[in-house]
């Protein structure tokens, strides 16, 4: 049973290095391996969210903004990782966790997730109108479906589209990863209030804010590369979901009298 926050809490951020990444990578591994049926399965809703996406630019003759959905993904995701987290913990429980477990952790999640989640929503709509605006003045009308699948043809004008669109994007994502990087894993296990979370996720990336660059960049660079090859992401997203809540651990460690009330 999970307990409520103690707003005289304050949360610290502890310091992380580089090398704290690639030990949190490997932990994420090591938890799908326990559990890769539920963490597949849950996957597999976001990719069929995907593929639908996907097509859907390519039969309307837009293939360039693949890109700019595909990194839309990363304003949205924090709101799914509570599933995996709930996995997670049923797994250090010792029982078998299954693809409802996943589902079933939106319902327990506390309002305050969805508070963030919303925000995310949002700042992802923003991002979309922006994309849609700037293609309209960057390419118009003119047709371009796939050259294959998800195959983007890179004339002249759709690489400067692209270009533009990550720039634009990438003020979005780091102001909702500095948001959600820390405070969803704190909301999750109900450690803070949303003022708290989000208050104490912003301190800790900038205060390792190279580290959290680091991280990021990884985060980006693996979700994008999987959603393009789309049943990457059943294994991909699971694994840096599980990676996301160590690595969080090891910024926000428990204290002895928060693990005894841990459920």
């Amino acid at each position: 049973m999970h307990t409520q926050p103690a707003t005289t809490v304050t949360v610290v951020p502890q310091t992380i290095a580089p090398s704290d990444i690639a030990d949190a990578v490997a932990n994420g591994w090591r938890t799908f391996r326990c559990l890769p049926g539920a963490s597949m399965a849950f996957a597999s809703l976001f990719a069929v969210i995907g593929l639908m996406l996907l097509t859907a630019a390519g039969h309307f003759n837009t293939s360039p903004m693949a890109l700019p959905l595909a990194g839309g993904f990363m304003l949205v995701g924090p709101a799914v990782l509570t599933g995996f987290f709930r996995l997670a913990a049923i797994n250090d429980e010792g029982r078998k966790p299954g693809f409802l477990d996943a589902l079933a952790a939106f319902t327990r999640a506390p309002a305050s997730l969805w508070l963030v989640a919303g925000v995310c929503a949002f700042l992802f709509l923003i991002w979309m109108t922006d994309a849609a605006v700037l293609y309209a003045f960057m390419i118009g009308s003119e047709r371009l479906p796939y050259d294959l699948p998800w195959l983007i043809s890179l004339q002249r004008h759709v690489i400067a589209f692209e270009f533009w669109a990550a720039l634009m994007g990438s003020v979005l994502a780091f102001i909702i990863f500095a948001i959600s990087a820390f405070s969803v894993p704190l909301l999750h296990e109900r450690r803070a209030n949303p003022v708290q979370a989000i208050s104490a996720s912003v301190r800790a990336v900038f205060s390792n804010f190279l580290t959290s660059i680091a991280w990021g960049l990884l985060l980006t660079g693996s979700t994008l590369l999987a959603i393009l090859l789309l049943p990457l992401l059943t294994v991909v997203l699971p694994v840096l979901a599980y990676a996301s809540f160590a690595l969080y651990r090891k910024v926000f460690p428990l204290a002895e009298d928060e693990s005894m009330s841990q459920p």
